[in-house]
Order: structure tokens, then sequence, then C-alpha cells
């Protein structure tokens, strides 16, 4: 590649990375971008490990509305981001997210139902009766005192929506390279107010110049800020999931359907239910094996709230990575306070593939001067510096 110094460099070529460069060029088409990617196959990436869920239902206004817009976006992605005619195909299915709550929970629970409404979201609240109702095969509802339903929550093809904003973003002139990148060039001092970002340079020996990076590795961001001597609290979390054939086939679709305690299960297309949660004693680290003795106590909460669920076979299970944020498990947007030119857009906790549209836009509005068209502030870098975390109440 000869010409090695861009205006734009995106660190990650997943979901955040494709949607950043598509954005950037969507804004200024003369804009010289270039993705490096360590693994253009996105065999190990969190996008497309992803279970998959879009919702509204959050705590906190900011999350909810970047869900509002990734909802509009979705409704026409696949128009959108046609190359020379060929549609991405993202079988994008509205059937519903249901959250159940005990009385412990209810008080959160309400709080958020009634911003939601505020923010003109299609919720709704449902009574046990009315989950029956709906939902008859759901019989143990001892300890649920109410449900939160969103009606336009849904799944779709993870995979389908990252290729879409790559191949997109390769139409209009954003270059993708498969190389990982092991050093960030910094000029000035880090501890004071001059550094600037300068660059990169990868394992395979390449050196790339720009002033504005934007590090979208996802689980792998703190340990790349790391050898420039920011401590970022993301660490690399195993979440499983588990595809099953239930005997029993449902009449209809089920929602994703969350319990208290955290399972949660949905219906698949092929007559598959997928069944995940996540627990404490995930570990940490890069680890992609999956464990078929977690199946065990899966299916053991899925039998006791749905004894219909009695017979199945278990087809195939997997495993991704969350990148946690520790600090408050929410978004670090932004640039770095001491690192003029140095983009992170990490810590998204599991919520970052439904994040993906109004976070790409949001950083080409950063890097590019432009007045944010959805003020997201508030997941700002500068709240890991002082430590002053944003939480979500009680919907995670």
């Amino acid at each position: 590649m000869k010409n090695k110094k861009f205006d734009i460099i995106i660190i990650g070529g997943g979901i955040m990375g494709s949607s950043t460069a598509y954005h950037l060029l969507k804004a200024d088409s003369s804009l010289k971008v270039i993705v490096i990617e360590k693994d253009l196959s996105y065999e190990k990436s969190s996008t497309t490990l992803s279970m998959v869920n879009a919702r509204i239902q959050f705590s906190l206004k900011e999350n909810v509305q970047v869900s509002q817009y990734a909802f509009k976006i979705l409704e026409n992605f696949e128009e959108v981001m046609a190359v020379d005619g060929a549609k991405p195909a993202i079988f994008y299915r509205r059937e519903g997210n249901l959250f159940l709550h005990d009385k412990k929970s209810e008080p959160a629970a309400q709080r958020a139902f009634h911003m939601q409404k505020e923010l003109g979201c299609a919720i709704e609240w449902w009574s046990p009766e009315k989950i029956k109702t709906n939902y008859p095969i759901y019989k143990n509802l001892d300890n649920i005192v109410g449900g939160t339903f969103g009606p336009q929550d849904g799944h779709f093809d993870a995979y389908a929506v990252l290729m879409g904003y790559k191949a997109k973003a390769k139409s209009m002139g954003a270059q993708f390279l498969q190389d990982e990148v092991v050093t960030l060039i910094t000029d000035g001092d880090m501890d004071g107010n001059g550094a600037c970002i300068q660059g990169v340079k990868t394992g395979l020996g390449k050196t790339f110049s720009s002033s504005n990076v934007v590090n979208c590795t996802g689980a792998w961001a703190a340990r790349l800020v790391k050898t420039i001597g920011i401590e970022l609290p993301v660490n690399p979390v195993k979440r499983q999931v588990f595809a099953v054939t239930p005997k029993f086939k449902p009449d209809c679709p089920l929602p994703l359907t969350v319990l208290p305690s955290g399972f949660y299960f949905r219906t698949e297309t092929g007559g598959l239910l997928l069944l995940g949660k996540s627990m404490e004693e995930d570990p940490t680290g890069f680890d992609f094996t999956w464990d078929q003795d977690r199946f065990e106590h899966l299916w053991g909460e899925l039998y006791d709230f749905a004894p219909v669920f009695e017979s199945l076979k278990l087809i195939k299970g997997w495993a991704g990575l969350y990148a946690v944020n520790t600090l408050d498990a929410n978004a670090i947007l932004g640039q770095w306070p001491t690192l003029s030119g140095f983009y992170l857009a990490n810590g998204f906790s599991g919520h970052g593939l439904q994040q993906g549209p109004a976070v790409g836009r949001y950083i080409t509005e950063l890097i590019l001067n432009k007045e944010p068209k959805l003020d997201l502030s508030i997941f700002s870098p500068e709240r890991v510096l002082f430590k002053k975390p944003i939480f979500e109440d009680g919907i995670v």
C-alpha cells in the first residue's frame, strides 16, 4: 500500500469500526479512511458471535434514544446499504422483548417504563394474567408481579448487518486491511495536555500516519491502549449461548423472554430455541470454549418456568466475548482527554451491536466537529479518569 497517510484510521472492523467508516464517508466522501482489522473472517468477533437483540428497554435515557435510532436504521437498512443494486438480507424480525419483574425489580422497572413512554417508545406493562394469556406455556409466574413488553424490539442477522456496513463503506472509498495494530504512535506528554496521536504500527511491520485514530477493538480495547499507559476498565468476559430443538413446538414465535434471574431465551428460525445467561463467575480472558455443563443448569431454569420444554435436544453452543466496562457497564465514547485525536468506542458490555448505528454517527460528528444529532456526551471517557459511573437503573 503506497499511501500510508490517512485522514482517519479505525482500529477494528466489527460493527463499530464499519459503521464509523460508513458514516465518515457519508459525511465527507473526500476523506481517506482505513479500517485495520486483525481477522476479516470475523471468526471471534463479538459482532458475529452475538445472540443479537435490539431493544428500547433501558433505564438510561441516552441508551433508549440510541436504540430508537437503531430501530429507524434497521427498518430501511437493506435499501440504504445496497451496493450496485445488491441489498443485504438482514432478516429483521420484531418479535418483541418481554422482561419479567419480581417485587425487587419492580420499582426500577416502573421508573424505566414511564421514562420510555415519555420518549414515545412502544412499551407495555403486562400483568401476570396478561402474560399467561399471551403465552400460556409460561406456567411459573409465582414470584412475577408484572412484565414490560416491547413489541418493536427484535433481532436480526448480525453478520449481514456488519457486511452491509462494510460493503457500503468500501464502495464509498474506505480501505479495509487485515493486520493487527500493536502500537499507537503519539507525540507529546500524556500526563499533560499536549499529547497528540500520530498514527499506528502493525504486527506486519507497517506504519500508518493520521491525526485521528478510533479504537473500535471491542474486547481487546484495554490491551491496546495499555501500551501507551491508558488504563481502560474494559474486560473481555466470556458469554455462552446454546441452541436446542424442543419436542414441543410453539404456535408462534416467542419473544426474547428475560427472567429476574437473568436467564433468557427466545425462538429462532428452524424450530430452534436459544438459551443464555450472564453469570458472576463467567471467566475473564480470551476464551472461546463453551461448557456443556452450563447447559444443564439453563435447561433446569427453562423447565421450571415452562415445563412444556421438558424434552429437547442440544444442537450446538458457542461462546463470545462481552467487552465489559467494569466501571458502569455503559459505553465509553469520545476523545481520550489527554490524547488529542484519539477516540474511543468501547466498553459496550453486550449492548454494542444495537448501538453501532448511533455510535458510528456520533464518532463521525466528533471527528468532523459537527453538532451531534444525539447528545451522547454522558458517555465521555472523562468519567473513566474521574471515576464517575453512570448506571442503568435495574435493567442491564
